[in-house]
């Protein structure tokens, strides 16, 4: 449970020590992937498409695990790989459902543009029996941010009959898995919906190398030189980040994963 202070159940901890305890792996679970999740990777691996690391999907589900999140967002549903591994967490195997249910947010949402993904993803929610707590909202984040900025902005002055927002706000919890070109705005704009002691975990870009060069204007702009842009992106976030609120960084197998704490 979340305490007044904006823990996430912890008050007697440091903060120090909160996000030790927060970012470790989950020595009761291992990295195996679920059965549901094996059948969406091969998918993937036919459709030429490339899934997160398993060992950064497998922490995201450990840490996932230890927040008691009202109501969580997955910001790039894809195909549901990364869906079917948080379901399961929070549904339980459906061949084989857990004799105590698990403990779950109030609300999942899955964003996820796509038509025909999305398609797949609700089927994906349909067989863990998710569907009163879960949903796909197939909008790009960058217009649903915006829709749900505006609302929040604007609730004390709108009419109890006015349409609710997009997203149940405040979030609690935020997984991005998006294309590195689109983490930093992504992960900014999601971080501003947060809630106090809400979290919010994303895949750190990768530090680019190399002389890209100087456009001559955005139009212009190679993939490398938008690669160091985002990048420098990235880095002006987490710092501005860093100076109010709290964040930690976790290296695994595959890459780095940010873990980001609104205070």
């Amino acid at each position: 449970m979340a305490t007044e202070d904006g823990g996430i159940g912890l008050p007697q901890m440091s903060e120090e020590e909160m996000f030790s305890l927060l970012l470790s792996d989950d020595v009761e679970r291992d990295d195996s992937e679920p059965a549901i999740a094996a059948g969406i990777g091969e998918q993937m691996l036919h459709m030429s498409l490339r899934p997160l690391p398993r060992s950064m999907r497998a922490r995201i589900r450990d840490i996932s695990s230890r927040i008691p999140a009202k109501n969580a967002v997955l910001i790039g549903g894809g195909i549901g790989h990364l869906s079917a591994w948080l379901l399961d967490l929070w549904c339980g195997d459906p061949a084989n459902p857990p004799e105590v249910p698990p403990s779950k947010p109030d609300s999942f949402r899955i964003i996820e543009p796509g038509g025909k993904f999305g398609v797949i993803i609700d089927r994906l929610i349909r067989r863990h029996g998710a569907e009163v707590w879960t949903q796909v909202i197939q909008m790009p984040w960058s217009e649903l941010a915006a829709e749900a900025a505006t609302w929040s902005a604007a609730t004390a002055a709108l009419p109890q009959t006015a349409q609710p927002s997009p997203l149940p706000l405040p979030l609690d919890l935020v997984v991005i898995d998006v294309p590195e070109s689109d983490r930093s705005s992504t992960a900014e704009s999601a971080f501003e919906l947060l809630s106090p002691g809400g979290v919010l975990l994303v895949q750190e870009p990768e530090v680019p190398t190399g002389d890209v060069g100087v456009a001559g204007s955005p139009s212009e702009m190679t993939s490398a030189q938008k690669k160091v842009e985002s990048f420098n992106q990235w880095i002006s976030f987490v710092k501005g980040v860093s100076e109010n609120h709290s964040l930690g960084f976790v290296e695994l197998t595959g890459g780095t994963l940010a873990v980001l704490r609104r205070t």
